[in-house]
């Protein structure tokens, strides 16, 4: 059973910076998008970043220009760079990757990590 593993995260103060691993833990074949999530309590997970294989990504409005996310296609890990980070940044964050799970890449799944915490203080 292949799992997110994530990595990264902690606790920085207003306009420091973090940085956010996710790996699959078996092998896989490849993605079709790997992406973070925030969620605070209280609220629903939403969208931080998201990146395609081929390289797009988008953002959520209030982390464009100060996050980056990252892929390396031939590892399946995705990486966001988290700098000039506020107190509203704060959360837990999850990674989510649709996996490719057969070598013709006609089945995939979604897979979500467990979740890390990220806090901001001012």
């Amino acid at each position: 059973q292949v799992q997110l593993v994530e990595s990264g995260g902690g606790e920085a103060a207003t306009g420091g910076s973090l940085r956010l691993s996710c790996a699959a833990s078996d092998r896989v074949f490849g993605f079709k998008s790997m992406a973070w999530y925030r969620q605070t309590p209280g609220s629903e997970r939403a969208l931080v970043a998201e990146i395609r294989n081929g390289g797009s990504s988008i953002y959520a409005d209030s982390v464009k220009g100060r996050f980056t996310i990252s892929r390396d296609s031939d590892k399946n890990t995705a990486d966001l760079q988290m700098n000039n980070l506020k107190p509203e940044d704060t959360g837990v964050y999850f990674c989510n990757a649709l996996f490719y799970t057969s070598p013709s890449r006609r089945l995939s799944s979604a897979y979500w990590g467990q979740g890390i915490q990220v806090t901001v203080s001012s």
